[in-house]
C-alpha cells in the first residue's frame, strides 16, 4: 500500500483550517490516506527568524482579508477570532494525547477545534476552552485538562515538532507526499496533480 500523505497543521492557522477541508478527499481519489500532524509554527519561527504573519506590517492585514476571501471561494464559513495570532499549544498537546489512544478520535477532535476557531471565530487559546470544546465529542474535560499538563504529553508534542522540522516543515499547512514538500493551502491542486502523475 502506498505511503500516506502527511498533513502538518497549526490549530492557529486559518490556512490549515481551509486545507483540512480538502486534503482527505484529494488523497482518497488517489488511494491514499492522510496522517494528520499537529505542529507549532512558532517553533519553526525560531529557526527562520520570521515573525507571525499576523504581526507583520502590510502582510498581516492582507492575510486577514485574504483568508476570508479564500474561504468564500471554497464556500466555507470563516470568522476571525478575537485574538491573532492564536495560541495553539493546549490543542496540540491534546491532539497527541488523543492520537496515541485513538487516531480517528484525534482527527475528529482536530476538525472540531479548527471549526470552532475558524468556522465560528472562537478563541481556544486556553486549555479550559479546548476541554470545553472537546466534551461534545465524548472526551472528558478533566482527563484532557490533566493530560495537557502531563510531562509525557508535553514531550510527545516536542518530539513531533522536532521530527517535523527535521523533515523541512516550517509552516501551516505543509504536506509531505512521498518525501516531497508542499507549503500552503494554495498548493493543494499541486498535491492533487503530484499524486495523479506520480511526480513531475
Amino acid at each position: 500500500m502506498a505511503d500516506p500523505v502527511f498533513f502538518y497543521f497549526d490549530f492557529g492557522s486559518p490556512y490549515g483550517y481551509l486545507a483540512s477541508k480538502r486534503i482527505d478527499a484529494i488523497a482518497a481519489r488517489h488511494g491514499r490516506e492522510v496522517t494528520w500532524r499537529a505542529f507549532l509554527v512558532g517553533a519553526a519561527v525560531k529557526l527562520t527568524g520570521v515573525q507571525s504573519i499576523f504581526d507583520q506590517p502590510l502582510r498581516g492585514p492582507y492575510t486577514v482579508h485574504d483568508m476570508q476571501r479564500f474561504a468564500r471561494l471554497e464556500g466555507l464559513p470563516l470568522k476571525v477570532p478575537p485574538v491573532l495570532p492564536m495560541h495553539s499549544l493546549a490543542a496540540s498537546r491534546a491532539y497527541y494525547w488523543l492520537f496515541d489512544r485513538d487516531p480517528a478520535l484525534a482527527k475528529t477532535f482536530a476538525r472540531a477545534i479548527l471549526k470552532k476557531e475558524w468556522g465560528e471565530g472562537c478563541d481556544l487559546s486556553s486549555v479550559e476552552a479546548v476541554a470545553e470544546a472537546a466534551v461534545p465529542l465524548g472526551i472528558e474535560a478533566d482527563a484532557l485538562l490533566a493530560a495537557v499538563r502531563d510531562p509525557a504529553v508535553k514531550d510527545r508534542l516536542r518530539e513531533e515538532i522536532d521530527a517535523a522540522i527535521a523533515k523541512g516543515v516550517f509552516g501551516s499547512p505543509f504536506f509531505l507526499v512521498d518525501g516531497e514538500g508542499f507549503w500552503g493551502a494554495d498548493r493543494l491542486d499541486q498535491v492533487d496533480c503530484w499524486l495523479e502523475r506520480g511526480g513531475w
